[in-house]
């Protein structure tokens, strides 16, 4: 096939996102919902689209069955098309056998072969849990100007946050002088998105030698980006001052969500300049009784509320009966709050039920050491008049 791409994109989604806890058993962490319509991998798409990066590389692994059906033919991001669109990337078989990812380098390793039919100058390399808008032409813009092997998007954080992330030393030309992942005494608060443009010659190079290294983790922050730095490839860091959210943890999910609720401090998914597309099931009206009362909260369509809701988000298709209050949580797609329930700092997942007159989940004033988002998992009910405190997880 001979068609040739100034840069596509590989999205890194087969996480098994064990951090999510059941949010996760039975779908992959990018399908997770969020924001009451959207799934998490809907952003890293919509900002390939907005960016006019038209070839998507998905490369899943862990429960990827409903992320593929999701997915589909990428008609809703208007990636079907017959020279690049969007396609989904299983681990590799191979004639003697398969093999499973091994890391984020083996990953684009096993799909050379993909990338290199569309013969791309560069490749960006995306993480698939996480929450932001982007237009990666202006880092490419910023890569191609630098002359840069890899550039690397970055953000500040503080110093008592940077052992979590990658982070970077770079001069004031913004060429990087030191990576380390996830350092015990961090040096810099310059954190990396997971968001890189490699040239893909150079790329192809290392990962080819990274994979004939019986020792390496095949991982980029460990393996590929400590290679190119110690042979003193020109590296690069574009800073990126806007809205950016890690949502690898319930903690994390539960924040960013409830930062769509104050959008002085959040991505603005109204916006019609820089839309989040995703799949949606033709849903009707939300129908919102006259007796129910809310407060600061975002509704999606198809719901049907008789309740108190304040400072939460409901997602598409959730009943929320009479007599039932739901506060600062999260419903996910199909979720029913029954007569009587209360539901308080809480994630209740997909199709989940609580039940006529029990709770879950409590303020941290009213709880105290220990609290925590508490969790119902996808299709997961409580029992009537049952009460799961704060940090329960079922």
């Amino acid at each position: 096939m001979n068609i040739h791409k100034e840069c596509i994109a590989t999205l890194l989604a087969g996480g098994q996102g064990s951090r999510l806890l059941v949010l996760t058993e039975k779908t992959a962490k990018p399908a997770v919902p969020f924001g009451g319509k959207y799934r998490i991998i809907d952003f890293p798409i919509s900002n390939c689209v907005h960016s006019g990066i038209d070839t998507v590389g998905i490369l899943t692994q862990y429960q990827p069955l409903e992320l593929n059906d999701y997915i589909g033919n990428g008609q809703p991001w208007g990636l079907n098309l017959n020279r690049g669109g969007v396609h989904v990337l299983p681990p590799y078989a191979q004639i003697d056998k398969s093999e499973w990812y091994k890391g984020t380098a083996n990953a684009i390793y096993q799909n050379i072969a993909f990338i290199e039919r569309y013969h791309p100058e560069h490749v960006l390399i995306l993480s698939g849990d996480h929450i932001y808008k982007m237009d990666y032409s202006e880092m490419l813009e910023a890569h191609k100007q630098n002359g840069a092997e890899c550039t690397i998007a970055v953000r500040n954080v503080p110093i008592d946050e940077a052992s979590r992330f990658g982070i970077m030393t770079a001069d004031e030309e913004g060429r990087i002088t030191k990576f380390e992942e996830k350092p015990k005494k961090p040096e810099s608060t310059l954190a990396s998105m997971g968001v890189y443009i490699f040239k893909w010659d150079v790329l192809h190079r290392y990962l080819c030698e990274d994979e004939a290294n019986p020792d390496s983790d095949n991982d980029f922050g460990k393996n590929i980006i400590p290679s190119m730095l110690r042979d003193k490839c020109a590296l690069y860091a574009y800073s990126f001052d806007s809205y950016w959210k890690d949502v690898g943890t319930i903690e994390s999910l539960w924040e960013a969500n409830m930062d769509l609720l104050n959008l002085r401090d959040a991505i603005d998914l109204r916006d019609p300049d820089f839309r989040i597309y995703s799949r949606n099931e033709a849903y009707p009206s939300s129908f919102i009784s006259p007796e129910s009362v809310i407060r600061n909260a975002n509704i999606a369509e198809g719901c049907d509320i008789h309740g108190t809701i304040e400072n939460s988000i409901v997602s598409t298709g959730c009943t929320v009966e009479a007599g039932a209050t739901v506060s600062n949580s999260v419903l996910m797609p199909g979720a029913r709050v029954c007569a009587g329930a209360s539901v308080s700092y809480a994630i209740i997942g997909e199709d989940a039920t609580v039940a006529e007159n029990s709770s879950i989940g409590e303020a941290p004033e009213v709880h105290g050491d220990g609290w925590g988002i508490a969790v119902l998992g996808r299709d997961k009910s409580t029992e009537a008049g049952e009460i799961l405190p704060a940090a329960y997880v079922r």
